[in-house]
């Protein structure tokens, strides 16, 4: 009789787990790994269909595809690999480096391979170039490669050996995240960004606040943020330990790819009774200019917060995070007419070279080069303290870039401060940490 009860009750909760929703994450994964339904903490095997590689990481896993001997790679039109992190070549290690992944992408027939002149900053680039569509399964071996959620990917980076197997095979193995919701509600005032909402909602949960889950933005709010604010939110998913990040496909992300992509796409909601392991409602309109003080992302505090003065030697405004056009309008609308501060430094990185060619038609450059700043190539550099950009002992930096940990950007006694364009060109004018309303 025991036996049987405990069979009952076995039997009940299976059942219970079967009429569980998905979330748009679980519901991406099942499909790729040709299951109907997948739960969190689930162990499947799934199809890929992109993987990524950049300068740095790509080296190590064509050095374990050699080891696995394996001929060629499972889809030349599925992988991409962009040289960005210190290209143009800094030293001869990078250089090396490069040529290690222009030869690989030579001999393996490599579609979307990206040499100066063509690449960017690979998760600013590889949307624009229509790569990155809704309901795909991408791998990257960069850690901000959950920058497609925004427009309905599942994306996620892994490490370079995961990368080499997914060259070889087209496969790659997941635990199913479990996932927390972000209601989004209201519209942004002027000067609050994408930046402002990701550094807000990290403030909020901590570093590790979605450690291997997936975050899914949702709500009414969600319309009144731009393309650009959702790749934006979605790539600092990571900095709050996501899995990944991810947005719904609405018409603003249908048309980014109808504009940008000849693929077809799939797009996936979830259920209405889709479990979260916890559920935030975020007011827009309640959010402030957020910066995040050295040296974790979830340091933030609000322009408003900021009671003493903090002077300032550097401000970078580019990078994955916050390179596009969008980014280079508000930085430009905040410098127009003025000047960088005496003694300051301002350095500009368009992400792509799509987004350098628009940005010089709008006269966006004009605008960075008569307000004092330098404008570089597209390239990661400064972000990750590779070049273009290395802060001394004791400097301080604003920058829009997405990570602040000690040594990030150079000395290990310098200091970076996370911040959105706006806060960035306003405290390049100003020489301290300072918001446009201050003067405009």
């Amino acid at each position: 009789m025991l036996k049987s009860n405990l069979v009952n009750e076995n039997e009940l909760k299976i059942l219970e787990v079967m009429s569980m929703g998905m979330t748009m994450t679980q519901k991406i994964l099942a499909a790729h790994a040709g299951l109907d339904k997948v739960e969190a903490g689930q162990l499947i095997e799934a199809d890929l269909d992109l993987v990524l590689g950049n300068d740095i990481t790509s080296p190590v896993a064509i050095k374990e595809m050699d080891k696995m001997k394996v001929k060629g790679v499972f889809d030349k039109d599925k992988i991409a690999l962009v040289p960005d992190h210190f290209v143009p070549n800094k030293d001869i290690k990078s250089a090396e480096h490069c040529k290690c992944v222009r030869e690989f992408a030579h001999r393996n027939e490599i579609t979307n391979y990206f040499e100066v002149g063509e690449m960017g900053i690979e998760h600013a680039l590889l949307p624009e170039k229509g790569l990155t569509t809704a309901g795909d399964v991408i791998i990257g071996a960069d850690s901000h490669t959950c920058t497609y959620g925004a427009l309905g990917a599942f994306s996620t980076g892994v490490g370079s050996t995961d990368m080499a197997a997914g060259m070889a095979t087209g496969k790659a193995w997941f635990k199913v995240p479990a996932a927390i919701k972000f209601n989004i509600i209201g519209k942004p005032a002027k000067w609050v960004s994408g930046k402002d909402v990701i550094l807000h909602i990290i403030g909020l949960i901590g570093v590790d606040g979605a450690l291997y889950k997936s975050m899914e933005f949702s709500g009414e709010g969600v319309k009144n943020l731009s393309m650009d604010d959702r790749f934006t939110i979605a790539n600092m998913a990571i900095e709050a330990g996501g899995k990944n990040g991810i947005f719904p496909v609405d018409d603003l992300a249908v048309s980014y790819m109808e504009e940008h992509s000849r693929k077809s796409y799939t797009v996936y909601e979830a259920d209405e009774d889709a479990v979260y392991d916890e559920e935030y409602t975020i007011d827009l309109s309640t959010l402030r200019p957020t910066i995040a003080f050295p040296h974790l992302p979830e340091n933030t505090k609000t322009i408003d917060q900021i009671t003493e003065e903090i002077k300032i030697d550097q401000v970078v405004i580019g990078s994955c995070t916050n390179g596009r056009i969008d980014d280079m309008r508000i930085a430009a609308e905040v410098l127009k007419g003025r000047h960088v501060a005496k003694g300051m430094r301002c350095i500009v990185i368009p992400a792509t070279q799509a987004v350098y060619l628009q940005a010089m038609e709008e006269g966006l450059l004009k605008i960075f080069v008569e307000a004092g700043a330098v404008v570089s190539t597209p390239t990661c550099g400064p972000c990750l303290g590779g070049y273009m950009g290395i802060l001394a002992e004791g400097e301080k930096c604003v920058s829009t870039t997405n990570r602040n940990f000690v040594g990030r950007m150079g000395h290990v006694n310098s200091a970076v401060f996370l911040a959105s364009p706006a806060i960035a060109a306003a405290s390049a004018v100003t020489g301290k940490i300072s918001c446009p309303c201050e003067f405009m």
